[in-house]
């Protein structure tokens, strides 16, 4: 590549670089700034002076930081049980030879192509069955029939070394010695990705929690957020960027600092069988 197309292929990144961080940007501004300062034209895009006064109306306003600690332990725990099943489904389907193996792998991936919004109504009827309606259980457990993560884990496992497998057989070490001892350290960036993912999409989940929380003080951040101001003539926009801000940022940390591992767990599921 010579110096001209080098030239032009750093002008086009940063140009696509500019238009997808400015909209973060935009957000974590106006939330130090005022509603009309917001609203004007044009807008101001440099940090103010009112992020207290911001945050004490949103303080006010919702129940900010008891919907984080909700959202935070609904995460939490659904990721850990989900890194948990996603990683002993895909070992057990990319290592072990079973009657039908191939035939439960493609049912799996067939539920890739159900629209989640129809699982919405049964799920919500199985949730009233067994009572679990208005509590975390019936936003984790649902959640957790994920193909994605199934298929995540199994193609990275894929490429691991069978013969590593036997040897540790062969010293006697049984299956689940195997799976926590041997499989899972070896894992840490299909893992990272699988956490990554899965913490990701459960924090910012909405429609599901919106069906089955009906207490308030159990809603998600997502829940909150939705509900913080709902004036349509009045809104406070500065509030809701705030406050919008607040429910990225964790994300924004997380993705920063395993990026690495996240692009090496997805990269490492691209083998052939």
């Amino acid at each position: 590549m010579n110096k001209i197309s080098r030239f032009f292929c750093y002008v086009v990144l940063i140009l696509i670089a500019f238009i997808s961080l400015f909209p973060f940007y935009f957000m974590f501004v106006s939330g130090t700034n005022s509603n009309e300062q917001i609203l004007s034209i044009p807008p101001k895009l440099t940090p103010g002076t009112e992020l207290a006064e911001n945050f004490g109306i949103l303080i006010g306003k919702m129940d900010l930081f008891h919907s984080i600690l909700n959202t935070l332990i609904i995460s939490i725990v659904y990721t850990l049980f989900a890194v948990l099943l996603f990683s002993a489904a895909g070992y057990a389907l990319a290592k072990f030879e079973f009657r039908g193996k191939k035939l439960i792998y493609g049912f799996i991936m067939g539920t890739m192509m159900i629209p989640s919004l129809v699982m919405y109504v049964p799920l919500f009827e199985m949730m009233i069955r067994f009572n679990l309606t208005d509590t975390y259980a019936s936003v984790i457990l649902p959640l957790l029939a994920n193909a994605f993560g199934i298929f995540l884990m199994r193609q990275n496992m894929l490429g691991f070394p069978s013969a590593l497998l036997e040897a540790g057989r062969i010293d006697g070490v049984g299956e689940l010695g195997l799976f926590f001892r041997i499989v899972l350290p070896n894992e840490k960036p299909a893992i990272s990705a699988l956490v990554i993912y899965m913490f990701t999409s459960m924090w910012n989940n909405f429609m599901w929690p919106l069906i089955v929380l009906q207490s308030e003080n159990k809603y998600t951040l997502p829940i909150a957020l939705a509900m913080l101001d709902g004036n349509p003539t009045n809104k406070n926009y500065a509030v809701i960027m705030l406050a919008t801000a607040i429910a990225t940022l964790p994300i924004l940390i997380i993705f920063m600092l395993f990026q690495k591992q996240f692009v090496a767990g997805v990269m490492g599921g691209a083998v052939k069988e």
